[in-house]
This record gives C-alpha cells, structure tokens and sequence, in this order.
C-alpha cells in the first residue's frame, strides 16, 4: 500500500496528483527547484524537498536528485506526472533499484514506446495502421510535405514540416539540436505530413491482470507548432470508426504488454467523423506512456479519478467490468504566457493577478455541469523562461458540446489574468468560430483561420472606454492617498482651467484621455456622448447611450488592467516628461524574450540573406530561430553559444546591403509582415525575427 508518494514534477500537474493523494490519505512529498521555491505545489505537500538551481538539466531532470529526495523524505513510491522523466525509462529503473513503487509502465515498455521508430514498428506488426518511415536523404519531390520528428520525447519539439528538399538540411539539423537539448536524444526521422488531419487519442487503462480497457477517446486538432491548445472529449468520429480506434489501442497495449495510465494517439484523416457517416482512415503516431494533460477532459465525462487508477493499478488491483460510458460533452483551454500575434512566442514575468470565475472544481471532476480549473499559478507567481510557459488548463463540462463551448469561453472572457500577455482572446475566439462549433477541426484549424483568430481582443472603442476609466480611477487614486485637502474631489480647481491628460500605450498606440472636475465630479473631455456615474480607485462606472458598464481598474509597476464587459485592456502609462533612452545601432536585432543562446550559424562579416537563421533561442522549452531581417553583412557578433540573455539585449547587428531606399521605411515595411518592431527611440533597431 502506498503511504508516501513523491510527486517528480512541478505546477498544476503536480497540485493535480496531491489532490488525488490528500483526498486517499496519501501523503505527499514535493521537489522545487530555485525559481520554484514559494510556488503553489511546494506549499501544498507534506513535505518538499530542495533541488539546487534553476535549469531542469539541475533540477527535475536529475535521475538521481530526484530518488535521492525521495529516499530523504521517507518516501515509498514516485509519480511522475507529466514532462521532465515522465518517460524516462532510467528513470524508472532508479526508483524501482531503490525499493519504491513507480506509478508508470515497466521502464522496458517506456524504452520502446519511447522510441518513435521502434515503436511504430511494433505497432506495425500487431496489424495497426502507420504512416511509412521515410530516408531523408533519398526522398523524391513528390513525398513532400514531410514531417521531421524526434524519436524521443513529445510536445511538439523536435518536429519540423518540410515542403521542399531545398529546406530538408536545415531541418533536419534543428529538429536534431532541439530533440538532443529537450531529451537528451538527437535521434529523428521523417515521414509524410497529411495537411488536412485530426487528431485523435485513446486513453488507456490496463492493470497487471491482463484488462485493458479503452476510456474514450480525445480529439486535440486545434494545435499550434504541434502542440495541443483546446482539446475534448467525446470526438467527432462516428460510432463505427470508434471502435476501430478503440480495437488498435488496446492491440497496441497487448503488444507491449503495457500496464498503467496511457494514451495512444493516431492521425485520422478526412472522413471520419464529420457527420457523414463515412469511416475515415487512421494511422498510429505514438503512445504517451504517462498521464496526458488533457486528461481533465476524460475524467469529467467518464467520472472516474484517472490519479487514482493509477495508484490503484501501481499497488496491484485489477479493472473490474467494462470502463463507463461517456456522460455530456468537456472541453478543455490550455491557458498560457505567449504572444500569438508574435509568432507564440512566450512570455515571462509576474503574473499580479489569477482569477477564474464561476470554477465549481479544481483538479476534480465538478458535482455537476460546470467550470473544473487545474492551475498551477497565483497571484504573485512569477512566470519563468525555464520552464514551459502554461498557466493553466480551464474545463467546461456540459449536457452538450455547444453547451460546453458556450460555458468555456465565458468563463475565459470574465477571467482576471494580469502581467504577461496571454492566448486567452485566441482560445475565446476559437471556440466561438462557427467552423469549430459545426465540428470542422483539424490541425491546420488555427493556421487556415489565423487572419480572424488573431483579430480578435478588445476593439478600438473599448481600449478608448477602458483608458478613460484607468485615468479617472488613477485620478481617485491620487486623492484618496492626498494629505492635504482630501475632501476635494479629484482634479478640482479653484478657477477654471485646461484640462487634465493622461495617456497609455496598447499594442503599438497611444491613447490620450482628457477631462475635468466639475461641481458633480469629473467628467470626459473629448468623449461628449460618455458620463461618469461613479469613480474608485478599483472601479469607474461609466455611462453611454442610456447603458452603464462597470470597469474594474487594477494598478501594478508600469502596467494598468482594465477589465470590463467589453474586455480585458492591458495599458502603459506613458511618462509625463520624455526621458533618456539608449541608441542602438541600425539593424540591432535584439532578443525577443530572455533565454539561453543555443546555437550560432553566422560568424562577425558573413554575408546574409533575409530570412537566413542567425542564432537560435531556447527558451521554456522551446528553440526559436532568429533570423536576418534583411539582405547584409554581419557587422557585430554580441553573444556566444551558452549565454543567458535577457529580453532586449542586442543579438546582433546586421548591416543592411545598398537597396536604393532608405533604413526607416525598408523597417517599416518589413515589420508588419515578420513580426519586426522599430524601436521607440527611432535608431532602427529591432526586435529579432524569430520563428519555432
């Protein structure tokens, strides 16, 4: 029996599997690294163990800190959650040399399915369908597009889309490097990229008394650069093809001989399950020999507690009858600190405010229809760019898929989430987009509707209502800590005089706002048709065409949050008086966020073409390619492989070839199209284009 669990991870997954383990008398022992010290996970557990630094290369990929911690706490079985060693068979070795109970698969099952090539050819000789492995070095024009992957590891890294063999050598060098740093295994291959797939998963059950049961099936096709966003259960697929699925997961198990919590994931392609009746065909991609992050989705419409399985199954007891039957429709948000309209690159920093409304359940299934929230974050919690950059995972379970879909993008609008910008107007627009209602998803869902996903947000009317709020409550603001006549009302003047101004930065513009105090308080200037019903410092009440709207006003170091009915509105005070700023050299590129200089492809006076990979990026867990905004010669050299950056520490410095034109407007030019911004003070510097 197990007594004592050491959960090998960190953030919501980590809170997800103490929930589980306070709810059975279980007690827990956490690992945190050094930016990890005060997180969520650590004051959780019964007991947390230090593991010294900050990199996962220190800390939760240590095989050997992390038994050790385990042995020190007293601890008498490991759970890996996801990520870091979850399918590291060594790993699993370890614990089990050292006398504890691994919560996982046997670590030669972990060795084989974690082996993409191996794999598939097991898998191809149990009878399942898979797509033909193809040499990269000997492909013909037309078994393009391709997909390079890693054998080893998962979650999009290590995975490039080749269209031409002009482009096969440079992909296959990243995909390596990235595969080698993500999971210590440069191993990779190709095979042919179906444009128009989906998505589909099995999760597994199987115990040690030879049942394996098929919980249900997942479909994940809304992904960026490989990597699942918005995921559900049931999928789309009909009755018939279901099945099959649910015949080639569990022959995938027995093959193995597979026992614990899994998921066995397979492309589907057009045809299965758009309502049509028709059976698509579907080809085996790999087994995740862990609990999957999107595991909320099964949970909520099967019941069952899938942690608790498989501590059940870790101490030996078998599956009895058949697993249930699916009840309504979940869909699931992963909520994160990145930029879509950037590339998705993402984002640190602190996160000052974390609030979800309407959440019924956290980490469980919810009594009823409703919100579920696994969250690894809180007020305070600062987002760090060595690990992976989500906040959180928002469920909606309801009777039906509309229901759901309606349920989840309220609750992502109402939410309160302040400091790094975030996905969450992306996830809000894609589950209104009448095209993922009406059930078309596949995984090109986000790149074939990128023009509207990323429209979306607060319009040019509510950043205007939400920047006047912000100077009226910083105006209430400013008397409420006033010494001296604090009965005035706020911007009150003897005799008449010109109005106060304050103005903000959202995106790459300025919004000036403009009003004055009058005998029944303060009123907008410029905005005639607008009265002020009631100011605080936290809350302005504003009225126009006979409809008042409430705006919730939050104040943090060089940022306000405005959040209303019309929408969350980050601004930056724009200083009263012009200050100093550094001048950077023309064709600076600058680092897009702070992250570890991975590789160099250039040296100082190589000649470059735009587009041509610079240097390369590695940050929360990511590799993001920088590359030349232009046509020129490498001029300066300012890093090397291995240095820590911080965000806009200069690169590079490319100097441009003679066009013809000038510096400024080819920057200009060039920014709306690759993701490049001139910099405030003019000197043409640049944040570095860059790509993963």
């Amino acid at each position: 029996m197990i007594t004592n669990l050491l959960v090998a991870n960190r953030g919501e997954i980590a809170l997800r599997i103490v929930s589980t383990c306070r709810e059975w008398g279980v007690g827990t022992v956490a690992v945190y690294s050094d930016p990890d010290e005060g997180a969520p996970h650590v004051a959780a557990a019964d007991a947390a163990v230090h593991l010294p630094g900050a990199a996962p290369s220190d800390t939760y990929l240590r095989v050997d800190a992390v038994v050790s911690a385990a042995l020190a706490a007293g601890a008498d079985a490991v759970h890996p959650g996801y990520g870091f060693l979850s399918e590291n068979a060594e790993f699993a070795r370890a614990v089990l040399d050292a006398g504890l109970v691994w919560v996982g698969p046997a670590p030669e099952c972990i060795a084989l399915m974690g082996s993409k090539i191996e794999s598939k050819r097991v898998v191809a000789a149990a009878g399942v369908p898979v797509l033909d492995e193809l040499d990269p070095e000997n492909l013909t024009g037309d078994e393009f597009p391709v997909l390079v992957k890693a054998s080893a590891g998962g979650g999009g890294r290590g995975m490039r889309v080749v269209r031409r063999r002009a482009e096969i050598a440079e992909a296959l060098a990243a995909a390596r490097a990235e595969a080698a740093s993500a999971f210590g295994d440069a191993a990779v291959f190709c095979e042919r990229y179906l444009e128009r797939g989906r998505h589909i998963e099995v999760q597994v059950l199987a115990d040690t008394h030879g049942t394996v049961w098929a919980v249900g099936e997942r479909e994940c096709s809304i992904q960026r650069r490989h990597q699942k966003v918005v995921e559900e259960a049931p999928s789309g697929v009909d009755e018939t093809l279901r099945q099959r699925l649910f015949d080639a997961a569990r022959a995938v198990c027995r093959a193995v001989g597979y026992v614990g919590a899994g998921t066995v994931e397979f492309l589907v392609t057009d045809g299965g399950g758009d309502g049509d009746g028709e059976d698509g065909e579907f080809f085996f991609l790999e087994m995740n020999t862990r609990l999957q992050v999107e595991h909320p989705v099964t949970e909520c419409v099967t019941g069952l507690d899938l942690v608790a399985w498989q501590l059940r199954i870790a101490e030996g007891s078998p599956l009895h009858g058949e697993p249930p039957r699916p009840r309504g429709h979940a869909i699931e948000a992963r909520l994160y600190a990145e930029d879509p309209r950037a590339g998705w690159r993402p984002c640190g920093g602190t996160l000052h405010r974390f609030e979800v409304g309407n959440v019924r359940a956290e980490f469980t299934v919810p009594d009823r229809h409703g919100i579920r929230l696994d969250s690894g974050v809180a007020d305070g919690t600062v987002v760090s760019t060595h690990y992976d950059p989500m906040l959180a995972k928002v469920i909606a379970w309801g009777p039906d898929r509309t229901s759901a879909a309606r349920m989840l993008a309220g609750a992502l609008t109402s939410a309160r989430v302040h400091g790094p910008v975030t996905n969450r107007d992306l996830l809000v627009a894609v589950l209104r987009h009448p095209d993922f209602l009406a059930g078309d998803t596949h995984t090109d869902f986000l790149t074939r509707h990128a023009r509207d996903l990323l429209a979306t947000g607060p319009d040019e009317d509510a950043v205007r209502l939400s920047a006047l709020a912000a100077a009226l409550a910083d105006a209430e603001y400013n008397r409420s800590r006033a010494r001296a006549l604090a009965a005035l009302p706020p911007a009150w003047r003897n005799v008449s005089s010109a109005p106060q101004a304050k103005t903000y930065r959202h995106g790459g513009d300025e919004h000036t706002v403009r009003y004055t105090a009058t005998r029944s308080g303060l009123a907008p200037v410029d905005d005639p048709g607008v009265t002020v019903a009631a100011v605080t410092p936290e809350h302005v009440v504003l009225c126009r065409d006979g409809v008042r709207r409430t705006f919730r006003v939050a104040r943090y170091p060089g940022q306000v949050v405005v959040d209303s009915p019309l929408g969350s509105v980050s601004l930056t005070p724009a200083p009263r008086f012009a200050g100093h700023h550094a001048e950077l050299a023309d064709g600076s590129l600058v680092a897009p966020m702070p992250g570890t200089v991975s590789r160099l492809a250039v040296s100082v006076g190589d000649a470059v073409r735009a587009g041509q990979p610079l240097l390369w990026l590695e940050a929360m867990k990511m590799e993001h390619q920088i590359a030349a905004p232009a046509d020129g010669v490498v001029t300066a050299l300012a890093v090397t492989e291995g240095v820590q950056v911080e965000q806009d520490t200069v690169l590079a410095v490319v100097t441009q070839a003679e066009t013809g034109g000038t510096g400024e407007a080819e920057a200009t030019g060039e920014a709306g199209e690759s993701g490049q911004r001139q910099s405030g003070d003019g000197t043409g510097a640049r944040t570095a284009k860059e790509s993963a």
